[in-house]
């Protein structure tokens, strides 16, 4: 990677900066949110029925990650030329934590989140992060693609990452465990792409999820809440965009693959809620991780589930990369059939028997907070 010539310990001091940051500013986040009253409401399509749970992780995360991307500044990773995307990620980042504290604390239906959304997609596409080059694997042809295909493109991408992630977000340590693989995996793959911004977020990024997830892990003492997942799926939109190597086609496919569990959970989400005949903003519990709850009989156990799946899909993404475009595409095909025959199995493609499923993963969480 010729723009960060970085010695080891240069790269190792902000990450873990970012884990400090964000161990540290976590009780003082819990209790921001118990003053202001921003605190879990548990109901009939979450998992958690515990009272009292602060909801502010989200800010001590971004607070770590933000001390992480000031440590690779002064590190000399960040160069001038690279300063305007990071700042432009900064402020998306700040201006959608502050929807997702007022959602936390009020409440804002999906519609009324949307135009944040995506004014913040377009502010951080102004500033670069964009998908604007794609390669003909078999001519080996570049094309840059026109601002009216590359804008939409780099936008639905944002948004659908931003949100997934938020949708993801149904377990104690599920968001920050998974986020923390995938920003650590988007990071390695931007490093074998040359792209340092994408390494300094996917890096920042993962070392705030490591500080706050010791209190996040279950039983979880706070909650990232909609501010942090919203966080974390804006910046890994941001790294996997820079990850996706402008020089072949199949390459675009690297960061859908370091990203498939929840891209995939959510596309079989809303797959699912139009042959229910519901909207596909409405929540359920049939999502993959509450299909691991009932299994698995227990959050702890789904949950080490869901980041070793995130982990296996990662290592594939990395080595993805690195191959020919035929062996690369032979690999896409073979993963794709074992990841469908893998949600069949857990029943993903049904849409019956929610009620049930409901009641029993009910049952298993209040057995959980017994035990």
């Amino acid at each position: 990677m010729s723009e960060l010539t970085l010695e080891p310990i240069y790269v190792v001091l902000p990450v873990f900066a970012a884990a400090v940051a964000a161990a540290v500013t976590t009780p003082m986040a819990a209790r921001l949110a118990l003053y202001l009253k921003i605190e879990d409401r548990p109901g009939d399509r979450k998992v958690n029925i515990r009272q009292g749970i602060p909801l502010l992780g989200g800010l001590a995360v971004a607070v770590g990650s933000f001390a992480g991307l000031l440590g690779f500044f002064l590190a000399g990773a960040i160069s001038p030329a690279d300063a305007n995307k990071v700042l432009g990620y900064v402020i998306g980042s700040v201006a959608l934590i502050a929807m997702g504290m007022w959602d936390d604390r009020f409440y804002l239906n999906a519609w009324q989140k949307l135009p944040i959304q995506i004014g913040c997609a377009l502010l951080v596409i102004g500033c670069g992060f964009r998908i604007d080059y794609l390669t003909d694997p078999l001519m080996l042809t570049t094309y840059e693609l026109p601002a009216w295909i590359s804008w939409p493109l780099s936008l639905l991408w944002i948004v659908a990452v931003t949100n997934a992630m938020n949708l993801m977000d149904g377990l104690d340590g599920l968001s920050a465990g998974t986020g923390a693989i995938m920003g650590f995996a988007l990071s390695v793959i931007c490093w074998q792409s040359g792209q340092v911004v994408g390494v300094v977020i996917g890096l920042s990024l993962m070392g705030g999820l490591l500080g706050f997830l010791p209190s996040n892990f279950p039983p979880a003492r706070i909650f990232l809440g909609d501010a942090g997942a919203l966080f974390i799926g804006f910046s890994l939109s941001l790294a996997s965009m820079q990850g996706y190597r402008k020089t072949a086609l199949l390459t675009l496919f690297v960061p859908l693959i370091a990203l498939a569990v929840p891209l995939l959970d959510t596309g079989l989400s809303i797959i699912r809620r139009i042959r229910m005949g519901k909207g596909i903003f409405d929540a359920d519990k049939m999502h993959m991780h509450h299909r691991l709850l009932e299994r698995e009989g227990s959050q702890r156990r789904a949950v080490l589930w869901l980041y070793l799946q995130t982990a296996c899909f990662s290592l594939i993404a990395i080595s993805f990369s690195q191959l020919s475009p035929v062996m690369a595409g032979v690999l896409l095909l073979v993963v794709f059939a074992l990841t469908i025959r893998m949600l069949r199995n857990m029943g993903l493609f049904e849409v019956q028997g929610e009620s049930c499923e409901e009641s029993d993963a009910s049952d298993l969480t209040e057995r959980e907070v017994h035990e």
